[in-house]
């Protein structure tokens, strides 16, 4: 880095600052020029921030973190039993939770963290998700509820439990519990064709020290 000091008086830039593009914003600053006191020149050079570069190992997506298919249904089974237990849930659940209901939330939470698209290329994809959800009226309650208990189940089945991958955990079912409680709704327009969402770690991927 230089540092120019400018004085009142200078009126065109030096010769080391004389492209097009400077001269073009120096007519825009040129009346102001006399009162500057201090002006500093950067020049590009090859230092990067922490976590930048083609060095930086990529991060793992959330479904490789969490341990892949066995470890997202080591956490619906739990949560779907629990559900089974609660009035809240008899609505939606006359019958109690199937075996291939809960394989299908699976499917699509592997698909969401960066998982096998099993649920788009076997399962009907993101307007299959839509049908299963429309005319349910969905409660705040139950939505809240479901949010919790599966937060819940994540503990129960073991998944990692830093704090990065609960967030992401936590800010997935938030998001997701929404969506679903509004497209429930009788008065629901919901966007067809759409992709199978990808979730990702957000602000704050886990921390992986260098080899």
């Amino acid at each position: 880095m230089s540092t120019l000091s400018l004085t009142p008086g200078i009126s065109r830039p030096s010769s080391a600052n004389r492209s097009d593009a400077f001269r073009a914003f120096f007519e825009h600053i040129q009346p102001h020029v006399g009162r500057i006191e201090e002006m500093q020149h950067y020049e590009r050079t090859t230092v990067v921030a922490p976590g930048v570069g083609a060095d930086t190992p990529t991060p793992p997506s959330l479904y490789e973190w969490a341990g892949g298919e066995r470890a997202l249904l080591r956490m619906i089974d739990p949560f779907y039993d629990e559900v089974e237990q609660l009035e809240l849930f008899r609505g939606l659940f006359p019958d109690g939770v199937s075996e291939r209901h809960r394989e299908r939330v699976a499917a699509w939470l592997a698909e969401g963290f960066g998982g096998p698209a099993h649920y788009s290329s076997d399962l009907g994809g993101y307007d299959a998700m839509l049908d299963h959800h429309r005319g349910l009226q969905i409660t705040p309650e139950q939505r809240a509820s479901f949010v919790t208990l599966m937060s819940r189940a994540a503990h129960t089945a073991a998944l990692p439990s830093d704090p990065e991958f609960r967030s992401a955990l936590v800010t997935y079912l938030e998001w997701g519990t929404r969506l679903a409680f509004e497209n429930s709704q009788p008065s629901a327009t919901p966007f067809e064709g759409a992709p199978v969402p990808r979730w990702g770690w957000g602000e704050a991927p886990p921390y992986q020290p260098a080899d």
